[in-house]
C-alpha cells in the first residue's frame, strides 16, 4: 500500500522543478469562479483568518489576502514556498500531516487541488490534521478532480518525475469527508474539453463540528 511519505520527495521535486512555470500561469475562468465563491461564504461567516495548504506559488491566498483575510500558506515546495514569500505572504514548508500550527486557530481551510496527492491509507489522518487547526463551525474549502477511482502516478505527467494522483468517486468522496466534516455543499464542475475524458471537479464546503 502507498504511504505518503513515500510520495512527499517526488512530489516536491516535480514541483520545485516547475514553480516558474505554474507562477506565470493565469487562473482559468472557474477556478476563479470558485474561489469566489468560498471568498462569499467567508465574508458572509465574517471569518477573518485562512489557512491555506498546498499553496503552490500563493496567487490564492495573494487574492484571499487583498480581499481582507490574514493568510497563512503553506506549501511542501520550498520553491514555492519562496514564490510566496516573494509575494509578500506569510508561508511555510509543510506537508499535509505537519501542520503544525496551535489547534482552533485558523477561521478557514483552502485546499485547490492538493489533496488529491495523498493516498488513500492516510486520507482521513490528513482531514484530522486539517480539522484540528479549525476553530468550532470553521469553514473548509475541498476542491479537486474526481468523480473517478484512481490511484497511482500518471505516465503521461508534463512533470519530472511523474506526481502520485488519489482521485474518488462522488460517493467514496462524501463518505470519506463526513467521517470528519459536515458537507454544507457538494458541488461537480465538468471543466474537460474533450467530451471522453471520464471526471470532473468536485467543489465541496465544509464545516467543523463542535468540539465535546
Amino acid at each position: 500500500m502507498v504511504d505518503y511519505n513515500n510520495v512527499i520527495g517526488d512530489l516536491r521535486t516535480a514541483y520545485d522543478g516547475a514553480a516558474s512555470g505554474r507562477n506565470a500561469a493565469e487562473r482559468i475562468a472557474w477556478k476563479v469562479a470558485e474561489r469566489q465563491r468560498f471568498l462569499d461564504l467567508l465574508e458572509a461567516e465574517k471569518a477573518k483568518r485562512l489557512l491555506e495548504i498546498g499553496a503552490g506559488t500563493g496567487q490564492d491566498s495573494l487574492f484571499f489576502r487583498s480581499n481582507g483575510l490574514d493568510v497563512v500558506a503553506t506549501d511542501l515546495s520550498p520553491e514555492h514556498v519562496r514564490l510566496c514569500r516573494d509575494k509578500g505572504l506569510e508561508a511555510h514548508v509543510m506537508d499535509f500531516l505537519g501542520l503544525n500550527f496551535l489547534a482552533a486557530s485558523f477561521d478557514a481551510v483552502y485546499a485547490f487541488n492538493c489533496l488529491l496527492h495523498v493516498p488513500s491509507a492516510d486520507f482521513l489522518a490528513v482531514l484530522k490534521r486539517i480539522d484540528r487547526v479549525l476553530r468550532p463551525s470553521g469553514a473548509f474549502f475541498l476542491g479537486q478532480y474526481g468523480g473517478v477511482e484512481r490511484e497511482g502516478s500518471m505516465e503521461d505527467d508534463r512533470h519530472v518525475p511523474p506526481r502520485f494522483f488519489r482521485t474518488y468517486s462522488d460517493d467514496n468522496m462524501r463518505r470519506h469527508v463526513s467521517d470528519v466534516f459536515d458537507i454544507l455543499n457538494f458541488t461537480t464542475l465538468r471543466i474537460w474539453e474533450d467530451p471522453d475524458t471520464p471526471g470532473h471537479f468536485q467543489s465541496i464546503h465544509l464545516r467543523s463540528r463542535a468540539r465535546r
